[in-house]
Parts: structure tokens; sequence; C-alpha cells
């Protein structure tokens, strides 16, 4: 009986062998197949040839399903961004000149948070160093709104979110593009950070007059990615200090994020 035992461990561990390739398991990552995707899109996304996927993953034709977990067989360590912060996956496509959703695919990300020090993989691209793509990147665009809207949008992401990680200076800025775009709000950026309730206004920046205050180069980066629509919160239009808020109203409404000191919520 331990003679049997002993023989079908040996056969699994010479299977195991086997059916790795050593010669790339050490430089191996891997990718879950999602629809649309073949093995020529895929290889060419990671810098790879079809036949190194095939040999990868023991694979004789061309076809995948949804799902399937495949073995990228090399690392191109040029197609990696390390994460640092104020990073955002917008900000990090514009930089290499790819598209930001790619990346989340590629990542298999469910949602555009990141963090310090997490890898990404990039889109197959002539990148020799950070910031150097073949493709040139645009900036982040201001849209329809004026000089002087966007300074008042710039100097309000500044007023409530300065000391705060770059992703929470989007954030508050997607808040009022959120509530711009509700219709329990005004329908535009001057009149939804000028609103007042019950007398009040809806930010206090305002009401302190630290609004007046000229807006931090960060806050004005964040507000043009919070224009080009990166919205970290996923549509939140309220927000307030974790620590600080007592305010039933706002403690009661369903959280969609917490970034930083602040809460995010619907």
């Amino acid at each position: 009986m331990r003679r049997n035992i002993g023989l079908f461990f040996a056969g699994l561990i010479a299977a195991l062998f086997i059916t790795i390739p050593l010669n790339n398991a050490e430089a191996a990552t891997s990718y879950t197949v999602q629809k649309g995707d073949s093995l020529y899109l895929i290889g060419k996304a990671y810098g790879v040839s079809v036949e190194e996927l095939q040999q990868a993953n023991d694979i004789t034709g061309t076809v995948i399903y949804v799902g399937q977990a495949l073995t990228i067989p090399t690392a191109d360590n040029n197609n990696i961004h390390t994460v640092v912060e104020g990073d955002t996956l917008y900000l990090i496509g514009v930089e290499y000149g790819v598209d930001y959703q790619e990346i989340i695919r590629l990542n298999n990300l469910n949602s555009t948070e990141i963090y310090p020090g997490q890898q990404l993989r990039l889109p197959s691209t002539d990148i020799t160093s950070r910031g150097n793509a073949t493709t040139t990147p645009t900036e982040p665009s201001t849209g329809d709104v004026s000089p002087e809207e966007f300074d008042l949008f710039a100097r309000i992401i500044s007023a409530e979110a300065q000391g705060e990680p770059y992703n929470a200076q989007v954030a508050v800025g997607a808040v009022v593009l959120n509530r711009v775009a509700s219709a329990d709000f005004p329908n535009t950026i001057t009149d939804v950070i000028y609103e007042k309730s019950y007398g009040f206004y809806q930010f206090s920046p305002v009401e302190n007059g630290f609004i007046n205050t000229p807006a931090t180069d960060s806050a004005i980066n964040a507000a043009k990615d919070a224009l080009s629509g990166n919205d970290p919160t996923n549509g939140a239009i309220y927000f307030f200090e974790t620590a600080v808020t007592t305010n039933k109203f706002l403690l009661a409404r369903p959280v969609a994020t917490q970034i930083g000191a602040f809460t995010f919520s619907y």
C-alpha cells in the first residue's frame, strides 16, 4: 500500500514537471481571457508571439475561452509601470500614450483604484523609458468649461482637498461634476459650487473664503483629470471627512468609497 502511494506521488510530481515549461516559469505571469480576446491580440499586447503563448500553455491550436487563465511567458520590464503616489490610470495612460481602459483590461482590474507599489502591465509600445512613448500623449482637456469656471473648479478642489492624496483631489472634482449631471443639483459647475441649502453654502470653503486662495498645481491637474472623465468615486455626489463629520444625513448615505481623509457617498 505504501509503495503504491509513493508511486502515485512520484508520478504526480513528474507530470507537473512535464506540463510546466521550465524555461518560462520563472518570468511567467497570468492573464484571464476576456470576451473578444485571441491569442494574437493577447500576444500583441504583451509583446510575445502566438507560438510562445501556445508553448507556455500547452495549446496546439488557437482556440481559447472566456475565463481561461493563460500563462504569459515573458515579462518585459519596459512594459511594466510601478504605481507611485498621485498616479491614476488615466494619467498613466497619458504618460505612456496608451488608453487607460486597455490598462484596466490587461491587468484584470475591477475598478480604477490603484495603490503605490502596484505593478501594472502596459499595452505593448516602443516605450524606452517612463514618460517617453512612441505616440504623443495629449493633455487632459478642460472641455467646454470657460477659463474662469475652470479656475473656480480647481480652486474648490484645492480648498477642499489640499494635502490629500491626488486621487482624493480628483474625487472631489468628480463629485462636483456628478452633481452637475444630477437632476437634484444645479446644472453648471459655478452654480453647484455656490449652491446654498437651508441658508448655508454646500461647500465650506465658499463660506469661509478659502475658495479665494489660488489653486495648487496638483488641484489644477486634478480638475483636468476629472473633466476628462476620471471618477474614482464611481458616481458619488457627497463627500465628508470620515473622522470629523457628525451629520446624520451624510452618515446615512450609501458609501461609494473612502480615499484619504474623505468618505464619498451616493
